[in-house]
This record gives structure tokens, sequence and C-alpha cells, in this order.
């Protein structure tokens, strides 16, 4: 439901709603808020404004791990009902999400039991506020859980850049690829698609999904644009691109490395 507060901008997708008012939509953090019960999501929509954060609400466990993965959310609102003690479906929710990413989560809900925050806390979200608090005072712990998080990320892509499957090594600080110790030379367009499909290892990757990856467009008829790129980044690659070691091609389906 889009409120005075959460209105849909001409720059919304797919059920974002971005709280600030600019027609420049530049650097959001985007936080998304699963089941919503309390309406944390409406009362914090008019807080976000100026704060470049937009809030993404999720009706399942399902699409909010899928958005996670494909819109780069950075923070979780769990905004659930929890039992005196902390027990409940909530907490079987928080534990299950936990399980399946690293981002911040906050607990929110009408429960102030201390044993219902411990027990949040045990399983593993990284804040608990109570449905009751000041707005602001929720935004505060929000943007402190974005800080840390983001911190972290960037020092992890630091000392992360490296990818390596084999005998196939890709420096992503340097963009230099190299099989056996042997440096191969490729374009960018095929050194981001081998990138992505390293980075995917053993994951098959459509055709689409490379295309709308690396070209950043809808894929309409790019069947020969994609294969054309595979098969010269596996003549650059391969010993025998006929019996490719790293780059395969899975008929039918796509292209998987690993």
């Amino acid at each position: 439901m889009v409120t005075d507060t959460l209105r849909k901008s001409s720059y919304d997708v797919e059920g974002i709603f971005y709280c600030i008012d600019s027609k420049e939509v530049i650097n959001v953090q985007k936080i998304a808020v699963c089941k919503n019960e309390t309406g944390i999501a409406e009362r914090l929509g008019f807080f976000c404004r100026g704060e470049q954060i937009a809030i993404v609400e999720e009706p399942s466990e399902a699409q909010l791990l899928k958005d996670v993965n494909k819109k780069e959310i950075q923070l979780i609102l769990l905004d659930m009902y929890v039992g005196e003690r902390g027990m409940g479906e909530g907490m079987a929710l928080l534990a299950s999400i936990r399980q399946k990413c690293s981002v911040p989560i906050i607990v929110v809900s009408n429960q102030t039991d201390e044993l219902a925050k411990v027990a949040a806390l045990s399983i593993g979200a990284d804040d608990y506020v109570s449905a009751d608090d000041n707005p602001l005072v929720i935004l505060a712990r929000i943007k402190s859980q974005l800080r840390r998080y983001l911190q972290l990320t960037n020092f992890c892509k630091q000392i992360g850049q490296i990818y390596r499957v084999d005998g196939l090594e890709i420096d992503d600080v340097q963009r230099k690829v190299t099989v056996e110790g042997r440096e191969v030379k490729l374009t960018p367009t095929e050194y981001e698609i081998l990138k992505l499909l390293v980075m995917e290892k053993g994951k098959v990757l459509t055709i689409p999904q490379i295309y709308e990856d690396i070209w950043k467009m809808q894929a309409v008829d790019v069947d020969n644009t994609v294969a054309v790129h595979v098969r010269h980044i596996r003549e650059k690659i391969e010993r025998n691109p006929r019996q490719p070691r790293y780059l395969k091609v899975i008929w039918g389906t796509g292209y998987m490395v690993g």
C-alpha cells in the first residue's frame, strides 16, 4: 500500500518505494520491511525522506530473499509478532532468514519482554526495537547498522577481489586474467562475462541472465551475441576449446564455469 509518506515515484521498480523527493535517485540505500505487522513502513516513510533510504515492503520470506540478491538490499526490518519469552513463528522466520543471508536484521515488535529480546539477538538479529519507539530512534539505529555493514562490505571487497577456479585466476583490482600462470588478454565485455560466470561458479546462467547482467538491457534475440563472446573467451582460456576445462556449455540452458 502506498501512503502519502511512501509515495511511488517514476523511478520505483518492482515494489520499491523511494522515500525521497528528488527526481534523481543517487546512492539510494535500500532496506526491506518483512511482514510489516505494526505498520513500521508507513511510520518510517516520512523520516526516510532526505536520508537517501528506500523502503521495500516484502510480502513473504521467499520474495525477501530474492530481492536481497537482486536489489542489493542492505538491511532487513523484520516487523513481526513475538510471543512471550521469545516464542512464536516470528522467531522461526528470523532463524530461517539469518541462515540464508548476512545483511543486518533489526527486529521490530510490540513485545517488550527482555527474554524475547535476548532470544531474537541470540538467534541472529543485529538489533531489537519496540514498535512504540520514536521513529527517529529507530531511524538512527537503522543508519548505525547500515554504516557498519557498508564499511565491512567495502573492506571485504578490497581484500576479496581475486577469484580462482582451478588454474584460472581473475584479479579484479588489476582486471587481469591468468590461466595456469599465463596472462590472457580479454576485451572488456569478455572480461565481465567471464568474471560473472566465475563468481557464480558451479551455477548455470542462462543467456538472458548473462546478457541482462552485462549489457543492462532486456534480452531479446541475443543468443548469437552472447555465444560469440563466449566462443572468443573459450578460445583464449582453454587449451582445447572443444573439450573445455573451465567454461562449459550446458546445452539448452546456458553456460557455467566449474
